[in-house]
């Protein structure tokens, strides 16, 4: 079982992280502003489902591929980055939408959904993050290790839950403004697309 002590400085370590502007923090205020905070809501739980797939991932050892295996990684992260550049063509050829008044070109709840997910679970970034920071909270005296990395990966997706939600509640109160302006649709798309473009960018070119 985890100190009161551990439980403490770890949440507050990834409070901070998941305050750190990325991947995860863009998806979810862009989807949240243009169609409203239930969709930002759910596309962040399609994040918590890929922060759980990397916590399972460091509990059984299977990131440690990742750390090792210079192709695994590759394969990883050049995964991530076309998905990312889907995001940014979609993002750069979308027009206008009014997500309260017609559903024409609402992308639906499980598009949203897999979007976090696919966004979060290709990063290799949260991998090496999980496989670098959660064992150094582990301690051997407090239990078996695997169980202690579920207990703090639980905590982590508690912060990232938190932080995010507090961001979708945000780009809801903006999305009723942005389907009001058809200016502020396209370039919040346009805005949107170049994030995914340079973050596309710089995972592609990322080193371990």
């Amino acid at each position: 079982m985890l100190s009161l002590e551990t439980i403490w400085t770890f949440f507050f370590a990834s409070l901070l992280m998941a305050m750190t502007p990325g991947p995860d923090v863009i998806i979810v205020l862009t989807q949240s502003s243009l169609y409203g905070m239930r969709a930002g809501l759910l596309t962040t739980f399609g994040l918590m489902t890929g922060l759980l797939g990397h916590t399972l991932a460091v509990a059984l050892g299977v990131a440690v591929l990742f750390q090792t295996s210079e192709a695994a990684f590759t394969a990883l992260k050049l995964l991530g980055a076309a998905y990312l550049l889907y995001l940014a063509y979609q993002s750069f050829r979308s027009g206008v939408f009014r997500a309260f008044l017609t559903q024409s070109r609402f992308p639906g709840y499980g598009t949203l959904y897999r979007r976090g997910f696919l966004s979060n679970i290709t990063n290799p970034k949260v991998t090496l993050f999980c496989l670098a920071v959660l064992p150094q909270f582990v301690r051997p005296e407090h239990g078996h290790p695997t169980f202690q990395i579920l207990q703090l990966g639980g905590l982590y997706e508690l912060a990232c839950l938190l932080v995010f939600g507090a961001i979708a509640a945000l780009g809801g109160r903006m999305a009723a403004w942005f389907n009001r302006s058809v200016r502020a649709q396209l370039i919040m798309n346009r805005i949107a697309g170049c994030v995914f473009l340079t973050l596309a960018l710089a995972l592609a070119f990322a080193s371990r």
